[in-house]
């Protein structure tokens, strides 16, 4: 039963990591079940043993990449002693500029991805983002005593702020085009910069 578990875990990372490495390359909308077959050792039908359609390979991974961003907030939290508001600032954005594939996922429509995969899928990404906010309310409460008030009052400033900030750092040729002819101004800026400024906006002051 064990060995039949791990088979099952070692062909859905397969699939998993076909469907990574063609996200590099292709959209969303581009990449199909078939083209992931043709990267792995399935055929189209034998993936659907596993995933019944393309967003829940999506959902994969973005828990996935939640996961990793969680160990690096522990990393931050058992690493350190004292953290002041700017160390806060740039080891988050640090953490988030390593992290944009999360934050480039985060920019597809999770609404529809959500509705199109399966209660597990959906419940395993949730756990994983529960996970990271978690880990983000015990670094404010070990390094600025938040209280459950204030780190509720963060998270819901700085969460959605993270949702889209990949737009913002990485404007498209196209993109920036259009918004230079509508009037909008631009300002070109690493992720990490603009996580860093945010964290900054969104923390208490010191006292």
């Amino acid at each position: 039963m064990a060995r039949s578990k791990q088979l099952e875990e070692t062909r859905r990372n397969e699939i998993i990591a076909s469907a990574r490495k063609l996200y590099k390359v292709k959209s969303f909308k581009e990449i199909t079940i078939k083209d992931i077959a043709s990267d792995t050792s399935f055929t189209r039908p034998s993936i659907y043993n596993y995933f019944e359609t393309k967003e829940e390979i999506f959902l994969a991974i973005l828990k996935e990449e939640y996961d990793k961003w969680r160990v690096k907030l522990e990393k931050i939290r058992e690493d350190h002693e004292r953290l002041s508001r700017a160390d806060f600032a740039s080891l988050v954005s640090d953490s988030l500029g390593e992290s944009e594939m999360m934050l480039k996922l985060l920019t597809m429509n999770l609404y529809d991805m959500e509705e199109n995969s399966r209660y597990l899928f959906l419940l395993d990404l949730k756990r994983s983002y529960k996970a990271a906010l978690d880990e983000v309310s015990s670094i404010l409460k070990k390094f600025f005593n938040y209280s459950e008030e204030e780190c509720e009052n963060f998270l819901y400033l700085f969460f959605p702020f993270v949702f889209g900030v990949y737009p913002y750092a990485e404007i498209t040729e196209k993109q920036e085009k259009a918004m230079r002819e509508a009037g909008i101004i631009i300002h070109k800026e690493r992720i990490k910069d603009f996580v860093y400024k945010a964290c900054l906006c969104f923390l208490k002051e010191e006292k």
